[in-house]
């Protein structure tokens, strides 16, 4: 899909099919008698023309313009479609965005090419032309993805909708700039957010934690400013660690972690290091816990946490943040053969402290443990990681939020500043010390699972914050929820990854400041 921008111009091609926004001008409650006022239609950013050829049709006598409402009507050589978007006031980006999906879903196979006008929209509406065209663009590239490599052919969608025009037809030089920068910005995040979701789609016998090392390794090295090393075997024995290690005992394919690095042309004092921590499980069998067959489908997207930082770090690198960025995933899968580790085993963590390892299947706490305290000696100022650690975070807070939690209050209300900016839902939930408690084991100074089946996101933020420097600012994303099936998202894939909190890490990467 191609989408293009084209200002201060009313002329397009009459082969292209113009798509006009329509909106309805509030009542607020006035009644008639006994019977409410309807809305009106406001056509008013129409010319005259058009207004009457809308008009015209007996079908518009009608049409109610609430939000989704469509009609395609001919003038001369043009073909139009009045697309309803309800009361212009009570739209903001994310309904916006919303409604862009939806639109794109109801033209993209009877179309070639489209123009959307949307002059109306920047007159009516709240929403700035930088906004306007960056939730448009974004909206359209999240919406056409689709992840169709192993089909066939003839089994391949075949969208006929190929170009996409964003036109306004009068704006001034600094609305200009604002425009095409938003459609860059829009480009950058929606495909990142895309590559992550391609990621979690791939199968795990092609995306094993070699091949997932390989790929990473390869695209990063194409950013300009970003360094690449890849920990190894031998590496991980040589920093001493064993959860990682224990983890993988059972694979028959060697760990990696991938540490990627960035810091910007001109670095002072003030400068802050972020680093990102992502849970690289290619695929979760459980291990000698071992999982029902119904709920090992869908385990090759335990790497949707490593997916999603790395989608983050690669989209706010190409925007140039003021900040150092450091990026960390671990990657393994968690098989059985005869050298997975056993329940009850006692293995020693990267910072020296024992753990008791109850369940293999809370194997990726294990991971993301020895991957913060390697993280930590680098020494960042935050570091936030990001994992489908638990599926108690969808019993908790359903499968449409991110479950949050933290040592650092600041940091936080910043993420949550990021995600309600973005539209996407976050919710902190507490560590308390009964929580710490409940990690604590009577042989080794932790394990892996808490007292019981309650809580247990809480008390596995718990095992994970033992892990964490106590200077450094960090934060837990717990995404088991939601990285995948986001069926209420019109511009998410009903089915399978959804490329959630990438576009939230990017806008906290590239707007933080040290405190």
């Amino acid at each position: 899909m191609k989408t293009t921008l084209i200002l201060n111009t009313s002329k397009h091609p009459n082969s292209y099919m113009f798509v006009l926004p329509i909106f309805t001008k509030s009542t607020s409650g006035k009644k008639t008698g006994q019977k409410k006022v309807p809305a009106a239609l406001d056509l008013s950013h129409w010319s005259k023309d058009l207004k009457n050829e809308f008009k015209a049709i007996n079908a518009s006598k009608h049409f109610k313009g609430n939000n989704g409402d469509t009609l395609t009507f001919t003038k001369g050589k043009n073909t139009y479609l009045g697309f309803g978007l309800g009361d212009a006031k009570q739209i903001d980006g994310e309904t916006f965005r919303r409604e862009i999906s939806k639109l794109y879903k109801a033209i993209k196979n009877k179309y070639d090419d489209a123009v959307l006008l949307l002059d109306g929209v920047l007159d009516k509406t709240n929403l700035n032309i930088d906004e306007i065209v960056y939730t448009t663009s974004e909206s359209i590239s999240l919406t056409c993805y689709g992840f169709e490599k192993y089909k066939s052919v003839e089994a391949k969608s075949k969208d006929v909708l190929q170009h996409i025009i964003l036109s306004f037809s009068k704006v001034d030089k600094s609305q200009q700039s604002l425009a095409k920068n938003a459609l860059k910005r829009a480009d950058i995040i929606s495909s990142s957010v895309n590559l992550a979701r391609d990621f979690v789609f791939e199968a795990p016998n092609i995306l094993d934690s070699e091949n997932f090392a390989k790929e990473v390794a390869s695209d990063a090295k194409k950013i300009k400013g970003v360094k690449v090393k890849v920990l190894k075997k031998e590496h991980l024995k040589k920093e001493k660690m064993k959860l990682f290690l224990s983890v993988n005992a059972g694979s028959s394919k060697d760990p990696n972690l991938v540490h990627l690095s960035y810091v910007p042309s001109k670095v002072t004092r003030n400068t802050p290091h972020i680093a990102l921590v992502g849970k690289g499980l290619t695929f979760d069998s459980g291990g000698y816990s071992l999982k029902p067959p119904a709920s090992q489908v869908g385990m090759k997207g335990d790497m949707a946490g490593a997916a999603t930082v790395y989608g983050a770090f690669k989209a706010a690198v190409l925007l140039n943040p003021n900040a150092k960025i450091s990026c960390f995933l671990g990657m393994t899968d968690n098989a059985i053969s005869k050298t997975a580790t056993f329940p009850d085993s006692v293995i020693k963590a990267r910072n020296g402290k024992t753990v008791e390892i109850l369940n293999t299947d809370a194997e990726g706490r294990l991971v993301l443990a020895d991957v913060l305290s390697y993280a930590c000696d680098q020494k960042p100022d935050v570091v936030i990681d990001c994992a489908t650690l638990t599926g108690a975070i969808s019993v908790a807070l359903g499968n449409q939020i991110c479950g949050l939690l933290s040592n650092n209050d600041k940091l936080c209300e910043n993420l949550k500043v990021s995600a309600n900016n973005i539209r996407e839902y976050i919710w902190r939930l507490p560590i308390i010390d009964e929580f710490r408690d409940s990690v604590k084991s009577e042989i080794a100074d932790l394990k892996n699972v808490g007292k019981n089946r309650y809580g247990g996101s809480c008390t596995a933020a718990a095992f994970l914050e033992n892990f964490v420097s106590k200077d450094v600012a960090w934060a837990h994303l717990d995404i088991a929820g939601i990285a995948t099936d986001q069926t209420h998202l019109p511009y998410c894939p009903s089915k399978g990854a959804s490329g959630l909190m990438v576009r939230t890490l990017v806008h906290f990467l590239t707007s933080y400041e040290k405190q």
